[in-house]
């Protein structure tokens, strides 16, 4: 009789189907869970920059371009306008001090001065014609007062005389009393003539002070106004070289026009355009460097120029010791402004990274070398070679620099 064979619920075939699902399904369940889910992006080495991170002496500047100018120049203005008359001497030539460079011609000037030279002779005649009519008056009034004093002396001895005899009945008492009276009415007259003698000679005091200081003004007035005549003909404020004068005969020239200018070719200094970015952070004393003919030359700013023209500030610096042989007026000159004391930092080069990330976030190496993932850091201040670092990095770490505009927004880079 046959038997029956039962089948086996759990054969090999079946155990290993399910071992491997349920490794699989486990091997997928970790990766979703303990997996690496960053973007990443496949780099060739080739093609990038990879810096490391130092740790050293930092010194923040930055990069000024200047021009070599004499160290003083003297602009030639004209004070007095004009039309040129005659010119002395052309641009480009050595002069003195008091050198004639050029005459103008001014008519208009000319009829002011005679003006003023007439009114100043009719103030000297009137001035003249008060004190003749002053003096006269003086003696008129001091013969007024002789003669009234001679009255008074001679009515007071009859007004004495009659006194006594009308006492005596001698003579009318009507008489007596006109005596009297007449004697009384001299003397207040007297009075008042003194009175207005004195009153006289104050005002004509006052009055002749007035015209002599009137007087006075006019003399200084034409005297300036000579001086501008004297201003018509352009003179060399300074000794010096005469870099430029614009000027031709006939040409006419305006009051405050500049016409050229005389440099001082004994040294020279450097005047730098700074960006207006800078400006609270530039003031004099502070110190800069360029190299010029195989040699390392330090400057250090004399002047600050706060105005802002087309967002730029100048500059004035001054060499430090000797000038460097061989340096001409107009030369560039590309300075090293320092704006901060040397100090130690941990550094990072500078590179292409910056303009995308702004200094947020760099790609760091792992140590194996074979991928870089995103970190954020924090830089602080900076010069054309480095940055220093604030928090982020640590010395010795690489740091990928070359510019990340290829790089998308991927958290991690395979490098190949």
């Amino acid at each position: 009789m046959d038997k029956q064979i039962k089948k086996k619920k759990w054969t090999p075939k079946k155990i290993s189907v399910y071992a491997v699902s349920t490794i699989f399904i486990f091997l997928v369940i970790y990766n979703l869970v303990f997996g690496d889910h960053s973007s990443k992006l496949n780099v060739e080495t080739q093609k990038i920059t990879i810096a490391s991170v130092t740790t050293g002496p930092f010194q923040e500047y930055i990069p000024v371009t200047g021009a070599v100018i004499p160290i003083k120049t003297v602009y030639l203005d004209g004070i007095e306008g004009g039309r040129v008359s005659r010119k002395f001497i052309e641009a480009g030539t050595m002069v003195k001090a008091g050198d004639p460079l050029l005459e103008l011609e001014n008519t208009n000037l000319l009829l002011d001065i005679m003006r003023r030279e007439a009114e100043l002779f009719e103030a000297s005649n009137n001035l003249r014609n008060t004190r003749l009519a002053m003096e006269q008056n003086k003696i008129n009034l001091q013969g007024n007062l002789i003669e009234m004093d001679y009255q008074i002396k001679s009515l007071k001895r009859a007004y004495d005389r009659n006194k006594e005899l009308v006492k005596k009945n001698l003579i009318s008492q009507e008489n007596f009393e006109k005596s009297r009276d007449d004697y009384e009415y001299y003397v207040k007259r007297s009075e008042l003539a003194v009175r207005s003698y004195k009153q006289d000679s104050i005002f004509r005091s006052v009055q002749i002070g007035q015209l002599e200081a009137s007087l006075l003004r006019m003399q200084k007035n034409l005297e300036v106004a000579k001086m501008k005549l004297d201003n018509l003909v352009i003179k060399a404020p300074i000794s010096g070289y005469l870099t430029s004068f614009n000027a031709e005969i006939g040409e006419s020239k305006t009051q405050g026009e500049r016409i050229g200018q005389v440099d001082v070719l004994d040294g020279f200094k450097v005047r730098a355009g700074i960006d207006e970015h800078y400006l609270p952070r530039i003031a004099a004393g502070q110190k800069g460097e360029f190299d010029f003919a195989g040699g390392t030359h330090n400057l250090q700013i004399r002047k600050v120029f706060p105005e802002i023209n087309n967002g730029r500030f100048d500059v004035d610096l001054e060499f430090e010791g000797r000038e460097p042989g061989g340096i001409r007026r107009g030369q560039t000159v590309h300075i090293r402004l320092e704006l901060g004391d040397l100090s130690e930092a941990v550094l990072l080069p500078r590179g292409g990274f910056y303009q995308k990330t702004g200094g947020q976030w760099v790609y760091v190496l792992d140590e194996s070398g074979d991928f870089a993932t995103k970190r954020r850091i924090r830089l602080g201040r900076q010069n054309p070679q480095m940055f220093e670092v604030l928090e982020g990095l640590n010395q010795g770490e690489r740091v990928i620099t070359s510019s990340y505009e290829n790089f998308g927004d991927n958290d991690k880079l395979v490098l190949k």
